[in-house]
Formats: structure tokens, sequence, C-alpha cells
């Protein structure tokens, strides 16, 4: 019989933002919303080096913006799922061109 994860172990999951420079190539800069079991921190080192890398985060990707998203971190991954796409279209309202964010 499988043991029952706790609740607080399975809190491990967290939503990221990526700001990128001029991924379409107008000058403008857009953003990559993401979802990970690690740290914020290791999966965008992880896009820079090309493991299991989005494209856009590789070859525009600046840097994390943990003032979008560090006040939400950790939850389920539920609630990862939810909110990635949640953050995601709160960018692209306020105008800004968004990558990710499924």
């Amino acid at each position: 019989m499988r043991k029952k994860r706790s609740s607080a172990s399975s809190h491990h999951h967290s939503v990221y933002v990526v700001y990128l420079r001029n991924p379409k190539g107008d000058g403008k800069a857009g953003y990559y919303v993401g979802m990970t079991g690690l740290t914020p921190d290791e999966r965008f080192m992880n896009h820079k080096r090309g493991v299991k890398a989005a494209g856009v985060v590789k070859r525009f990707g600046e840097r994390l913006v943990p003032r979008l998203y560090a006040h939400l971190n950790p939850m389920s991954y539920a609630d990862a799922l939810r909110l990635e796409g949640q953050l995601a279209d709160s960018l692209r309202k306020r105008g800004f061109t968004v990558y990710g964010g499924h």
C-alpha cells in the first residue's frame, strides 16, 4: 500500500515569470510564464542551459521577475497549473507579449 503524501509535501510547485528581451524583434520586451516542481532559479538555469527549455527563454530570457510571482509560491501542482494560466492572462490583458502560460 502506498503512503499518502502529506499536504505540506505536495506544496512544492511554483509559478515563475521570465523577462524576455525583444523576443519578436520589434524592440519590445515580453514575458514567459511557467510552472515547475523545481525552484524558479533552478528552472530558469535549466532553460538557459537547454534542459527541457522553451526556446524563447533560452534565446531571449534575461532574468526572473520575482515581484510578479514570489508571493504566490509554493503551492500544489493543481494550483500551479491554474495560476500559471491566470498570471499569463493577467499580463496579456495589460498589453504584454506573453509566452507559455498553458
